[in-house]
């Protein structure tokens, strides 16, 4: 991380001066892509560092010409001090990008020159061979934090080597054109985005802690519509650090440590002996780490923004009311359990590990594409730092660029979030203006022309040019995009339920199924009622056949038979039909009566075998008498 003027200072801040740790952190660059299309010596990609102030545009990207002021050329001096402007220009000209050199100056104050001088985005070129740092804002005073604020159009450092070959083609008049794009800056893998937002319960830290309140007052309800739709899932943070062992029975460790100098906060007002303590805040850190998660214990994870932006506003330190009393009258209020928010928090003056601040002292260290947090605030969006201003609107637009694209709630596609590029010609995607669907879909980061799915109907094609109804169900969208027509009450259509896609011209008809089918003739084609008692006459889809005298026309055979011979064979065919019925009949009811009978008889065998000798055991009785 690095400040105006180039020099990289220790990240802990003040508090670096009280706490000290036995190891460094882990810092990353927050990237995003630069390209240069003209002219084609240095035409190519390009990384850049993005600036942690401004208003990046996430999701977004950015064409515009390069320009490298004659004058003037850090941006440590107003423009208007050099009668330069980048106001003004002729209709339908690009942006223009601004190309600076580093040094002298902070880089917020070079970014706010050109922002005044009507720049539309800012490249720092570094003025020395090293990897790309992060841009950072300076340290807090009245003066600079008004402007910092105020910054916002994007910005970003640019490596030496590349901010020469820029310098060197504007100086051989070549028009540069460049392309920013932030659109790959945060990862978006899914339909919920995570984030998390490091904070500090402190109110008295000057500008920065103004910041904080202002977000989390305005950032509320997005954030609460958000998480309880289920598109994001939020956690909040707070930094801690530990004091060293020999410290621990010192005055200042004592004031700003809890948990025998384990987790430490350092003093809101700077002053040992006057006002609130270090371990007031880390207390009150707590508090809020634990109503997070008891209320998301109690399936209500948003009431974390409810009890934070309501304990600001009620009880404030320079009111004397930044205390366990206030705080519990606004967990009251929210219908939050004290006792259990309580339990959660322990006991501050054990001398043992608390569960919840060591939780938070591990989650502070970096890991993957993440790197340490150790400035507040820091947000993180998908395992990806922030950067820019925090403010509601450019939070949520870098918190919608994490959705995959489809997927984005309504929030992130309304009015003066995004422009919807389905309104102008359809986006170039197919439509079907007459069914009223479209295969243009407006994502945060532009229209994708994909062919939809209507009332369970999927469609397929290339969604440009081309999409189709397959599948059952289909005919119920404007009927498959196949021809029909009714007449008279009687309908004809070429999409068969039976067919998964395509479109046929029905029986009686003739044609390519989508844009016409024409009534075929079949008496006049001679396709049907050719025999020579038949009279033909067509109808719409179909024909009529009539057969002279007392004749009947058989359409299967395309024949005429007489009635009387119909009526004789009709009358010959039931009898034999009923005669046959009637054998059955017997034949199956003496077959039924002969099996009824042997039955019968077995049953009365078996039960009176049971109950008295039979014969053939009487012979064989009276047989061994006469031996005996």
């Amino acid at each position: 991380m690095s400040r105006g003027r180039g020099r990289v200072l220790p990240a802990l801040a003040i508090a670096v001066l009280i706490f000290t740790t036995s190891c460094w952190g882990k810092f990353l660059v927050e990237k995003n892509s630069i390209s240069i299309t003209t002219p084609d010596s240095i035409k190519g990609t390009y990384d850049s560092a993005i600036g942690n102030f401004g208003v990046p545009q996430y999701g977004g990207s950015m064409v515009g010409n390069v320009v490298y002021p004659e004058k003037g050329a850090t941006a440590c001096r107003n423009f208007s001090e050099f009668g330069i402007t980048f106001k003004g220009l002729k209709s339908g000209g690009l942006p223009t990008v601004l190309l600076v050199d580093r040094g002298d100056c902070y880089f917020a104050l070079k970014v706010w020159h050109a922002q005044l001088a009507g720049a539309a985005a800012v490249l720092v070129a570094d003025d020395k061979t090293e990897p790309l740092i992060t841009m950072d804002s300076p340290e807090e005073d009245n003066v600079s934090a008004e402007y910092v604020q105020n910054i916002t159009i994007p910005s970003a450092l640019v490596e030496k080597s590349f901010g020469d070959k820029l310098k060197a083609a504007l100086q051989a008049k070549d028009m540069v054109n460049i392309n920013l794009d932030w659109r790959e800056s945060l990862p978006h893998p899914d339909d919920r985005v995570e984030y998390e937002f490091w904070t500090n319960s402190n109110d008295e830290c000057g500008p920065k802690c103004e910041a904080q309140r202002e977000f989390v007052k305005n950032f509320k309800g997005a954030a609460q519509i958000l998480e309880q739709g289920g598109y994001t899932q939020f956690t909040p943070h707070y930094i801690t650090w530990y004091c060293p062992d020999a410290f621990i029975l010192s005055k200042q460790c004592k004031s700003q440590c809890i948990n025998h100098g384990r987790y430490c906060a350092p003093d809101p007002e700077q002053d040992f002996n006057h006002g609130y303590d270090g371990k007031d805040v880390v207390v009150e850190n707590l508090r809020q780490l634990c109503v997070h998660k008891v209320a998301t214990e109690m399936k209500r994870s948003w009431v974390w923004w409810d009890y934070v932006t309501d304990f600001q506003i009620r009880c404030p330190m320079k009111d004397k009311k930044y205390n366990k009393d206030c705080a519990e009258e606004v967990l009251k209020s929210l219908r939050l359990p004290i006792d259990k928010v309580q339990k959660c928090m322990g006991n501050p003056e054990a001398d043992s590990e608390n569960t919840v601040l060591k939780e938070e002292q591990d989650a502070q260290v970096g890991h993957g594409s993440r790197s340490d947090v150790t400035i507040l605030p820091t947000l993180i969006i998908n395992n990806r730092q922030y950067r820019g201003k925090l403010d509601k609107g450019a939070v949520l637009k870098a918190v919608c660029a994490g959705f995959q694209e489809t997927t984005e709630p309504a929030v992130c596609l309304s009015e003066g979030m995004e422009t919807n590029e389905c309104l102008t010609n359809n986006g170039g995607c197919w439509e079907n203006k007459k069914a009223n669907v479209t295969a243009c879909k407006d994502t945060f980061r532009g229209r994708v022309c994909e062919c939809p799915v209507v009332q369970g109907v999927q469609f397929d094609g290339d969604g440009y040019s081309h999409c189709e109804a397959v599948a059952s169900l289909r005919c119920k969208i404007d009927n498959g995009g196949c021809w029909h027509d009714t007449r008279d009450g009687v309908r004809h259509s070429a999409c068969q339920e039976t067919h998964t896609k395509g479109c046929e011209c029905p029986a009686g008809f003739r044609g390519d199924g989508v844009n016409q089918c024409e009534d075929v003739d079949e008496c006049k084609s001679k396709l049907a009622c050719q025999c020579k008692e038949c009279h033909c006459k067509n109808t719409w889809g179909s024909y009529d056949c009539q057969c002279d005298g007392n004749l009947l026309y058989i359409k299967e055979h395309d024949t005429c038979i007489s009635k009387i011979s119909v009526t004789r064979v009709g009358w010959s065919a039931t009898f034999f039909i009923l005669a046959g019925l009637a054998v059955v009949g017997a034949v199956g009811y003496v077959i039924y009566k002969y099996r009824i009978r042997s039955y019968m008889d077995s049953e009365i065998r078996a039960i009176m075998a049971q109950y008295m000798p039979l014969d053939s055991q009487n012979e064989v009785h009276r047989h061994l008498e006469e031996e005996a």
